[in-house]
């Protein structure tokens, strides 16, 4: 009985392991609902099992199997596709190709 009780609680913790997801966020600019579309799709295409954008708060908030992907990964597939975050800044040549209405205001670079 002892034995089944150590065998299914090492099952129940190597499973719980197995599907652990790591919660974090991250300051994403943008503007607008196209923006949180864009920037969710990004995310999720990166390896993110859950991406939600806050317009307001400027924050993305998401969780990822860190086994699969990483927020570096994450931060540089949002980039690509024309956002800078906390981390990386977007190429001009990809912020250039957002519409209009989600060319946020850039910081100056010192």
């Amino acid at each position: 009985m002892k034995k089944n009780l150590m065998m299914l609680s090492l099952l129940l913790l190597t499973c719980n392991f197995a599907f652990a997801q790591t919660p974090t966020s991250i300051k994403v600019s943008g503007n607008c609902g196209s923006c949180k579309k864009n920037i969710e799709k990004a995310a999720m295409d990166a390896g993110a099992t859950t991406a939600n954008w806050d317009k307001t708060k400027k924050l993305l908030a998401l969780t990822f199997d860190a086994g699969k992907t990483s927020t570096d990964k994450i931060e540089t597939a949002i980039a690509g596709a024309g956002y800078d975050t906390e981390n990386k800044v977007a190429t001009e040549e990809a912020y250039k190709k957002l519409e209009e209405c989600c060319q946020y205001d850039r910081k100056k670079k010192k």
